[in-house]
């Protein structure tokens, strides 16, 4: 990282601030269209920029809005500087918490069926987030600098959409095998083991 006072939210934060500046309330739609990129509380969008601008990496200022002032933020030469700095890096292989993989795991140890329900509802969700990208394509004609950008993560994004979907027909049919199968061990808490 650039600086100690940042953390990698912290560059989320000052790049989606970007050329023309964001409200709190901006960031927050982003991280919502953009949730599959980068998740964090509802809370942290609006305090981190108030902590970046207390740290000089952002300058606020107050705008008339539709019933009351609000803020704005911009990027400061030292903000556009740590950036650069952290721009400059090597990126080092995307983490992944991934519930979805450890839940199938967990089907030898429990009934099967109580995963295939579980992920059930995931099917649902990818298709939510693929309505999501079509909904923030719409919101690019504001964006002409990062457009070429914003297609590349685009694409990025709908194709590990589709690869959950992929997976998600693939473990649907292992677990169905195990439920209709009898040369399976019995999951652990199988009352009839």
């Amino acid at each position: 990282m650039s600086s100690p006072d940042l953390t990698p939210f912290s560059i989320v934060i000052l790049t989606l601030v970007g050329r023309g500046g964001a409200g709190p309330h901006d960031l927050r739609r982003n991280a919502e269209q953009g949730r599959m990129y980068w998740d964090a509380a509802p809370s942290q969008w609006y305090a981190e920029p108030k902590r970046l601008a207390k740290l000089g990496y952002l300058e606020a200022q107050k705008l008339p809005g539709k019933t009351r002032e609000r803020t704005h933020y911009t990027l400061t030469a030292q903000g556009l500087s740590a950036l650069a700095t952290w721009a400059r890096t090597p990126v080092p292989l995307p983490k992944m918490q991934h519930e979805t993989i450890v839940r199938l795991l967990a089907a030898d140890l429990v009934a099967p069926q109580a995963v295939l329900d579980g992920l059930r509802a995931l099917g649902d969700e990818v298709q939510m987030s693929l309505e999501q990208l079509a909904a923030a394509r719409r919101n690019w004609e504001g964006l002409p600098h990062r457009l070429d950008l914003l297609t590349v993560n685009d694409r990025y994004a709908e194709r590990l959409l589709r690869l959950q979907l992929d997976w998600l027909t693939d473990a649907e049919q292992v677990l169905e095998q195990r439920i209709a199968s009898a040369d399976i061990p019995r999951p652990i808490d199988d009352p009839s083991r």
